[in-house]
């Protein structure tokens, strides 16, 4: 098969790869597209290694595609399935086996493209608003970062659920766009005053920013407020922050990672996620927000575009 690989931070290639087998519980998919995400550029960089038992040289975190064959014990996936589904890597490529019970069906009539544009996103989403922010209906969550993939995602999850979803940008057009969405309100992030323009506390903060932030989004939080961290952009070391303001007001600061979970906890997070959630594609109520799809002889530019915060919701790669 070919596979996206890494040779070294400057190099990206498309080069031959072993086809994988799949075992007695997995299923072999043929990939029609995968999401990019910016885990994938910090594995190229060194600094976010596959977790074991996952594609050490392949990247790559979510996939649509077509089933290709079965393992012996696989009894909820027929060859010429549609699925799609979250790995901790090996997407990138043409092939990616994958255990039965983490492969979720593609929507009905949806594209491999769009299909491939939902796991990471909303699965990062809801998990981060509903289960560890357990945000429920009328809290008000900020949502930093609101022009990328989770963001987009958490904004049309958040209005499915009744949040009032406060978002963050850079981008004027981003926030735009979002507020068509259903997002409540937006708030420029170069403005020196924007902690200010969030108005009243809130009750959740989904945080990609990190330490450049965190002194603002613990002074922002409701008293008993969480804040959920899922990325370090600005950097993953924030000196000099006050704790006794965490303490007072009996705040939570919570991590969360997709890549790292073990089997047993991906597996009960994509059967709650497919059961609740997943249902809203067919209804219409989310729709995967794919700002460009490329070849994947084109991963240079989806990885410069990426880099470049010029996207608005997910870059797509598709065979």
């Amino acid at each position: 098969m070919l596979a996206i690989t890494h040779p070294s931070p400057e190099v990206i290639e498309l080069a031959e790869r072993p086809d994988p087998v799949p075992g007695d519980q997995q299923v072999l998919v043929a990939v029609r597209a995968a999401g990019l995400n910016r885990a994938d550029l910090l594995q190229r960089a060194g600094k976010y290694p596959a977790p074991p038992g996952w594609p050490a040289d392949i990247p790559g975190l979510e996939y649509a595609g077509e089933v290709r064959a079965v393992g012996s014990g696989v009894t909820r996936w027929r060859v010429g399935d549609r699925v799609m589904g979250l790995v901790g890597g090996g997407a990138h490529a043409e092939l990616v086996v994958v255990e039965e019970r983490e492969t979720m069906p593609m929507p009905p009539a949806m594209t491999f493209a769009n299909a491939a544009a939902i796991p990471e996103a909303f699965l990062t989403a809801w998990d981060a608003m509903l289960l560890r922010g357990r945000a429920t209906v009328g809290d008000r969550v900020l949502v930093h970062a609101i022009g990328s993939g989770v963001g987009t995602a958490a904004v049309q999850v958040g209005r499915a659920l009744q949040l009032v979803i406060i978002g963050t940008s850079r981008t004027a057009a981003k926030l735009e766009r979002c507020r068509l969405l259903g997002m409540a309100a937006g708030v420029l992030t170069t403005e020196a005053d924007w902690p200010e323009r969030v108005g009243d506390p809130v009750q959740v903060i989904v945080d990609s920013l990190g330490a450049q932030a965190l002194a603002q989004n613990l002074a922002l939080l409701a008293p008993r407020g969480r804040l959920v961290v899922l990325g370090t952009m600005t950097g993953g070391s924030a000196p000099g922050i006050d704790l006794s303001m965490v303490l007072r007001k009996r705040l939570e600061i919570i991590g969360t990672a997709m890549r790292g979970r073990g089997l047993a906890e991906r597996i009960e997070l994509v059967a709650r996620f497919a059961r609740e959630i997943l249902p809203m594609f067919s209804d219409g109520l989310l729709v995967p927000v794919v700002d460009r799809v490329l070849p994947m002889r084109e991963i240079a530019e989806a990885h410069r575009a990426l880099q470049g915060n010029e996207a608005f919701g997910k870059v797509v790669l598709a065979w």
